[in-house]
């Protein structure tokens, strides 16, 4: 079967900072309305890209600088609440922090002050482009980069949240609906839960929706 192909794309930790950092919550509620959507991205992906640098739990750099560095539990924990996963595209969940932070600011102004922790530089996200042109490879490509030392981390999380192209299920779900015409292995792929364990076991995850339905096809 002549498919489209899968094109994976990795999502590079880079040390360039954009001109944009916040000092305090208001400055932070700014800072989310200017920012290239695709700094969004790279933030809130953090529980997947930077597990072993969050210890507190909190699963996204504005819920972890606004918890630890401004003091403020509150706000750090509704930001925490913020599922990046389930939000049907970035500017939807642009939207839902600068909600969030505008109401908490509404509530609770006399207790946004900059603190005396450090600030939040803005960070940008890139994507790497690879293409993969069959279910065969489409597996392999998940579990190759690992083989080889490339980290897993610079894979799974950009394609299997909805943000990048407002999909709901995730592109490697709607690739496996559309391309390959397979719903049933497509909603297998949709209810892996990104925040069940370890990238590992994400990525254990997948390989075995996908196994499976390579098995299924041979026979």
């Amino acid at each position: 079967m002549s498919a489209v192909p899968f094109v994976f794309l990795g999502c590079i930790d880079l040390k360039e900072m954009l001109p944009y950092e916040a000092r305090d919550v208001r400055e932070l509620l700014e800072m989310i309305g200017r920012v290239p959507i695709e700094s969004l991205f790279c933030h809130t992906a953090a529980a997947l890209l930077h597990r072993s640098a969050l210890p507190t739990g909190y699963p996204n750099d504005f819920a972890h600088w606004t918890g630890l560095a401004m003091g403020d539990q509150r706000l750090a924990e509704r930001l925490a609440a913020i599922d990046p996963f389930e939000s049907r595209s970035l500017e939807q969940m642009r939207e839902e922090l600068v909600a969030t932070i505008s109401d908490h600011l509404q509530h609770f102004p006399a207790g946004v002050a900059g603190g005396a922790g450090r600030a939040l530089p803005l960070l940008p996200g890139a994507p790497r482009p690879r293409s993969h042109r069959s279910p065969g490879t489409h597996a392999e490509g998940v579990q190759g980069r690992a083989r080889r030392g490339r980290p897993e981390r610079a894979l799974l999380p950009p394609h299997r949240g909805p943000l990048r192209l407002s999909r709901g299920r995730g592109d490697f779900a709607e690739w496996v609906a559309a391309a390959l015409e397979r719903p049933d292995v497509a909603e297998r792929l949709a209810v892996i839960d990104p925040y069940s364990g370890s990238l590992e076991r994400i990525r254990d995850r997948h390989l075995t929706v996908l196994t499976a339905a390579l098995d299924e096809g041979s026979r």
